[in-house]
């Protein structure tokens, strides 16, 4: 298995750069690095009908979002719509760092996409990311009719730690009396916190995501050891995975989540889920955010926004 070769200058330019690595940095550091460099690995966003900004009641206050609707559907046609959860290692990202995969997922599956904007760590310890991502996708729920959207057709999707909360979020309305998302979409997905598989030992000083920097995201997020244990930082150990909706997992082949994520699809499909596990051989972790410099990324894009056009059509 070879490194894409675009992949392979995007790390190129970044050891050449002499950018920081995000956890020799303060949490409020990595944030403002994360938005200034994304730009100059995002493409020209989609043009798309409408965006607007809103707000959902969550346990900690108000739940920022962001609403995208595709061009050319009238006002009073019932989209279906999908519930983001943007990647960052629950430290960093917020909805202007996602905001141009947004709009491609929208325009290219002609769904509505709600981006929403949880809890941070460390000033947020775990679960409050969890607990305001389930409040907006039951907020969603019930006011889905009220914003253009299809209260029975609503998807979860995110990348990485995104990913996780999609997971979880999932699990979590499965064991209670929120309905189950119609699909979900899971983004090279952390699932696991043990880093027991070959991928994070094959590639524990791989690129986007060493070992050292996934345990910085860890003991940011997490109260401590005990919540590795926790089904809802750590999908990957729930028992059972009955009653989880259908499922595209993207992973990468040059990522140390790459073997969780599989692991993920195997104990879906095992549980009778209709589950589409997607590797990406050569790539590497955030590819699919990195679209304006590793065409794959893009590719990836399209995969994800085609799956949930099917299946929320």
């Amino acid at each position: 298995m070879a490194l894409d070769p675009q992949a392979q200058e995007v790390i190129n330019l970044v050891i050449k750069s002499g950018r920081p690595a995000y956890n020799t940095l303060s949490p409020k550091e990595a944030r403002q690095l994360f938005r200034e460099t994304r730009p100059a690995s995002t493409p020209t966003p989609a043009e798309i009908g409408a965006v607007r900004n809103l707000s959902a009641d969550g346990p900690g206050g108000p739940i920022p979002l962001r609403l995208y609707r595709p061009a050319g559907v009238p006002a009073t046609t019932a989209l279906p719509v999908l519930v983001y959860y943007h990647g960052g290692g629950w430290v960093i990202g917020d909805l202007d760092t996602h905001d141009v995969q947004c709009r491609q997922i929208t325009a290219e599956a002609g769904i509505t996409v709600v981006a929403v904007d949880y809890r941070l760590a460390p000033e947020h310890k775990f679960p409050a990311a969890v607990d305001d991502c389930l409040a907006a996708y039951r907020w969603l729920r019930a006011h889905a009719r009220d914003l253009g959207g299809d209260a029975g057709r609503v998807a979860v999707a995110g990348d990485s730690a995104g990913g996780n909360l999609s997971a979880v979020v999932s699990q979590l309305t499965a064991a209670g009396a929120t309905p189950v998302p119609t699909c979900q979409a899971l983004i090279y997905p952390a699932v696991d916190c043990s880093f027991d598989t070959n991928s994070h030992r094959d590639l524990e000083n791989g690129h986007v995501i060493p070992r050292d920097r996934v345990l910085w995201y860890m003991e940011q997020y997490l109260r401590s050891e005990a919540d590795k244990a926790d089904l809802r930082a750590a999908p990957l150990r729930a028992p059972s995975l009955a009653g989880q909706p259908p499922t595209l997992i993207v992973t990468a082949g040059f990522d140390p989540l790459r073997d969780e994520g599989h692991a993920y699809a195997d104990r879906l499909r095992a549980a009778g889920v209709d589950v589409v596990d997607r590797e990406y051989p050569g790539q590497i972790h955030a590819f699919v955010s990195l679209t304006k410099a590793i065409p794959q990324g893009m590719a990836a894009t399209l995969e994800v926004a085609d799956y949930l056009r099917k299946r929320l059509s």
